[in-house]
């Protein structure tokens, strides 16, 4: 563990990877199955599956790839091996999803959006893991992550625009490309920059993966399960309504030629608000701070399903102000995290890069949920996108704001079952 006091510089080159990694999951999640349903030729329930699959493959290996980082460290005292492995898979995997085989199709799609996940987790997970070995200060591990996910946050940003400016963004191939081109152009100098800069010297042991090492550190450590459960319902609730954000704004709001200035708008005022938040929790603690987060953006949000045809101007102030609280949902959970992790050490050795691997599995398994439940409860009642009932956009509208406020009130309650360890 590093106790020298933290520098701009430090900071600087922890976050810089944040920025190209963050390029490498908008295009997975927006432009991705576009492409394969209509450039490539692949029956969308079919890209829907195959994507799902690749998901879900994704996020049970996680534990795995935090075990690895961890005796990554025992054989070479550093996680670094196993990131540059990681980007090597992720360079090629994503070059290669986007420069389909036209007559394997669904199994090039299938194969690759694996691997893209593997080469990603294997270096966000070690990345990740950093933030509780950089320092033991309570404040700098606040100042760390709000770091990373501000460079995350530019990246989304970066990734949104660039369409844009190229007028390339109703073309998902061409999209593709030239985000993979910026990704490349990105990645490359940030990520040999931090690999060269961060320096943790931290030799340690660890003995084969077994259970018993898990239920070890949630016996000693029982804020553990409600941090991950409370994050887990918080991070369902954000996910529905990006799962949902294009079918809302352009069947209900009916102003989809409006969808990316709103989503900029949203990431801008994450962008803004991220300082705040960090002096507020430095001043009243983490745990704190991201509950004042989760209220905020849960009473704008509660005004969405009232929203009607039209209401595109009270639709952006709901976006600017839930925006506001980005920058806390993405950077205090983690910051917390690093903390627990940090505390897990005086009673098991090398467990740091198996807690990330679980945290980012929890992270993972509400995308995959949303996904199944919007489509589930939408196809439940008869959603047809072409021609949707007015019963079915109520339900929409029910999904998109009623239902996420609930899951975040439900995620308070496990939230403030955790302990702030600030002294």
């Amino acid at each position: 563990m590093q106790n020298y006091k933290l520098t701009k510089a430090q900071i600087i080159y922890y976050s810089l990877i944040a920025l190209p990694l963050s390029i490498v999951g908008l295009p997975l999640y927006i432009y991705l199955p576009t492409y394969y349903a209509t450039d490539v030729g692949i029956n969308v329930t079919t890209v829907g599956l195959i994507l799902f699959i690749a998901r879900i493959t994704d996020v049970f290996t996680d534990p795995f790839f935090g075990y690895l980082s961890d005796k990554s460290v025992e054989y070479f005292n550093s996680r670094k091996p196993i990131m540059i492995i990681g980007s090597l898979i992720l360079i090629v995997s994503f070059y290669s999803i986007i420069k389909p085989n036209p007559i394997y199709a669904e199994l090039w799609l299938l194969i690759f959006s694996i691997t893209i996940y593997i080469g990603w987790s294997m270096i966000n997970i070690p990345y990740l893991t950093w933030s509780s070995e950089i320092s033991d200060k309570y404040e700098d591990k606040t100042i760390l992550n709000s770091s990373r996910e501000l460079f995350t946050i530019l990246g989304v940003l970066v990734a949104l625009i660039i369409p844009y400016l190229y007028e390339v963004s109703q073309n998902s191939q061409k999209t593709l490309e030239i985000l993979y081109l910026s990704f490349l152009i990105l990645f490359f100098p940030f990520f040999l920059l931090t690999l060269k800069k961060i320096k943790i010297k931290e030799t340690i042991t660890s003995d084969k993966f077994n259970i018993k090492k898990i239920q070890l550190v949630y016996k000693n450590l029982a804020d553990l399960k409600f941090l991950q459960i409370g994050y887990f319902l918080n991070n369902l609730a954000n996910a529905l309504p990006a799962t949902l954000f294009l079918l809302f704004i352009e069947l209900v709001i009916q102003e989809k030629s409006s969808s990316g200035m709103i989503l900029i708008l949203y990431f801008f005022s994450g962008v803004l608000a991220l300082p705040f938040w960090n002096i507020l929790s430095n001043k009243i603690g983490k745990k704190k701070t991201w509950i004042s987060s989760i209220l905020l953006a849960s009473s704008v949000f509660i005004f969405v399903p009232f929203l009607e045809s039209g209401d595109l101007l009270a639709f952006i102030i709901i976006s600017l102000v839930s925006g506001l609280s980005l920058g806390a949902d993405m950077a205090l959970p983690t910051a917390i995290q690093s903390d627990l992790v940090q505390k897990t050490k005086s009673f098991q050795n090398n467990i740091s890069g198996l807690l990330f691997g679980i945290w980012t599995m929890i992270t993972k398994l509400s995308l995959a949920f949303a996904v199944a439940l919007s489509f589930m409860v939408l196809g439940a009642f008869g959603f047809d996108a072409s021609n949707p009932s007015s019963e079915s956009l109520v339900v929409l509208s029910l999904l998109y704001g009623l239902l996420p406020v609930c899951l975040k009130i439900l995620a308070l309650f496990f939230i403030n079952k955790y302990a702030d360890l600030k002294a």
